[in-house]
């Protein structure tokens, strides 16, 4: 048996300022660590079809263990997706948490004085411009689900040799996208007065959220650092990836003037100091995207190693050292990081499931099988099997609802969605490894879903391998303050393999043999190309949830 549900959910990152403090505390009388704590300002936006929810958190890390010390959250609601983001409420937002962070860390009775630096984690793609001379921004960030750039996306397609969407790659290692920031950037070039304007009269500033967050902190219009690093960059595809440098020719390919856009910086490197907020003073020195920074954090640095955050989506990213690995099989070649000026860059090969926590979330609101997301565990252990029924997961149109009745009851039903994330996972993993030419042995974990055990359970034995969990979730945080951390002038933390912390992780080892791994694996692919057949019945019809049941 099949189902289908359809899916406008997603998953997004946005931006995250770390601090990295020395050895000292205020209070004498207080436990005294013997190592640095780090202190993570983190923004996240989760989008839910069409609403959204945006926060900003702050956890403060014990820099040996990497345990979380302290927590800070505050939400804000942006106008999304048409509207995009206010890039002065992100700001408001990081100003916030990184004042409320600090008092809590006060509370503790650690010296804000002791912070020795600050580093910044983003979501990638997202864009925005600014006016350098008022500071301003120019209109909102276009964030990277938004599709009004799908115009632009066909106008350039239709102008390249081919009609080839992987024109660019070679360069870049993306195909030409909405996804990107060069056709978000091309679209404000074309659509908005206020940038085209700015960009005439030489007043225009691009940049990634990290760009944006970097230059207010530093200063703004007052003398701030317009720059950014590697693994944003590398996702602009104006950036060529074997040069690490902006490219001339793809500018001209997206007419992008080259004046607009930032100094590319490693992704450890002191790039400016904090000119406000009680922190100021102190250097910036780390700067990653969200998904490398998740690499970084559950230390991933050996080539083919490779991690997989659950979130409303997955993100998997996979390390394939200092050379840059050419998909043929559907997958993004992207920059991991550069951890120093001197250092090489690292490259990575990624590939996302759009749907994985949103398929709980369509059994809680769409079938009503469950009244709260932890319960999906509970409801699917009951079942140990999924008794033939495939979910298959569908990511666009409007599928015609169609019911089969079944002796299938709603515990197999769990079974299966829970299944679908690892089948779906196990097909990018897959391609990875055909890729890569290096097959994989252990799979790290990180993300919300990743407290889901039958899930990780599940995902060890569709894999045929182990899978590692680290017990402290924020590796994302935690990978943003390495970098600061390591960086050349802050050296409080070695990246070297022997001076990394210590994270304790669990561990799940595959309890099915490899026959009955690939044998369910073949049915999922059988339901897979079953669904492929449908098509939809009124395009019209605005984006909902509807599911399908079929038998194979």
């Amino acid at each position: 048996m099949v189902i289908f549900p359809h899916s406008a959910l997603s998953f997004l990152s946005l931006p995250t300022v770390c601090c990295v403090t020395r050895d000292g505390w205020e209070n004498k009388t207080s436990p005294q660590p013997s190592t640095p704590v780090l202190c993570q300002i983190m923004c996240s936006l989760t989008k839910i079809t069409l609403t959204s929810l945006e926060g900003s958190s702050s956890q403060v890390f014990n820099a040996k263990t990497a345990k979380v010390i302290s927590h800070h959250q505050v939400e804000i609601n942006p106008e999304f997706p048409q509207g995009g983001e206010d890039p002065k409420e992100i700001m408001q937002s990081v100003y916030e948490c990184m004042e409320r962070t600090c008092e809590k860390l006060c509370q503790l009775n650690i010296d804000i004085s002791n912070i020795k630096a600050v580093g910044v984690t983003n979501q990638r793609e997202t864009t925005l411009v600014w006016d350098k001379e008022t500071g301003e921004p120019l209109y909102n960030a276009v964030v990277w689900l938004d599709l009004r750039t799908q115009s632009t996306v066909e106008r350039l397609i239709n102008k390249t040799p081919g009609r080839n969407k992987n024109h660019l790659k070679h360069k870049t290692g993306l195909p030409i996208s909405t996804y990107f920031s060069a056709v978000k950037l091309r679209w404000l070039l074309d659509n908005v007065d206020e940038v085209r304007q700015a960009v005439l009269s030489g007043r225009a500033m691009f940049g990634t959220v990290d760009s944006w967050i970097i230059w207010c902190l530093t200063g703004g219009r007052n003398g701030g650092v317009h720059c950014t690093d590697v693994s944003n960059a590398s996702r602009t595809m104006l950036f060529n990836i074997h040069t690490m440098d902006w490219d001339p020719e793809l500018c001209r390919y997206f007419d992008v003037p080259m004046e607009i856009l930032p100094k590319v910086r490693s992704s450890s490197e002191i790039y400016g100091w904090m000119k406000s907020t009680s922190l100021a003073g102190v250097p910036i020195s780390g700067c990653l995207g969200d998904q490398s920074a998740a690499l970084v954090g559950q230390m991933c640095f050996k080539e083919g190693q490779a991690k997989n955050t659950y979130g409303t989506g997955c993100f998997l990213l996979r390390n394939t050292g200092t050379k840059a690995v050419m998909s043929d099989h559907g997958l993004l070649t992207t920059v991991a990081y550069k951890l120093g000026k001197d250092k090489p860059a690292c490259y990575a090969l990624e590939g996302s499931v759009a749907i994985a926590g949103a398929v709980v979330r369509w059994l809680k609101d769409n079938m009503g099988i469950v009244q709260s997301s932890s319960e999906i565990e509970k409801l699917a252990a009951a079942a140990g099997t999924s008794y033939g029924c495939y979910f298959v997961p569908a990511f666009s149109g409007l599928y015609a609802p169609y019911w089969e009745p079944s002796l299938t009851q709603l515990n197999h039903l769990a079974f299966a969605a829970l299944e679908a994330v690892c089948f779906q996972t196990r097909e990018i993993l897959d391609a990875m490894n055909q890729d890569s030419g290096i097959p994989l042995t252990q799979l790290q974990v990180d993300g919300g879903m990743t407290s889901n055990r039958l899930l990780m359970q599940l995902q060890a034995d569709i894999l045929c391998m182990p899978v590692v969990r680290p017990t402290m979730s924020e590796t994302t945080a935690l990978g943003a303050a390495m970098a600061a951390g390591a960086a050349e002038g802050v050296d409080v933390w070695s990246l070297n393999p022997g001076h990394l912390p210590q994270v304790t992780s669990e561990k799940y080892e595959p309890q099915i043999n490899s026959d009955e791994s690939e044998f369910r694996f073949a049915r999922w692919k059988k339901a897979v190309q079953k669904a492929m057949n449908w098509e939809t019945t009124d395009s019209s019809v605005d984006i909902v949830w509807v599911c399908m049941l079929l038998y194979l």
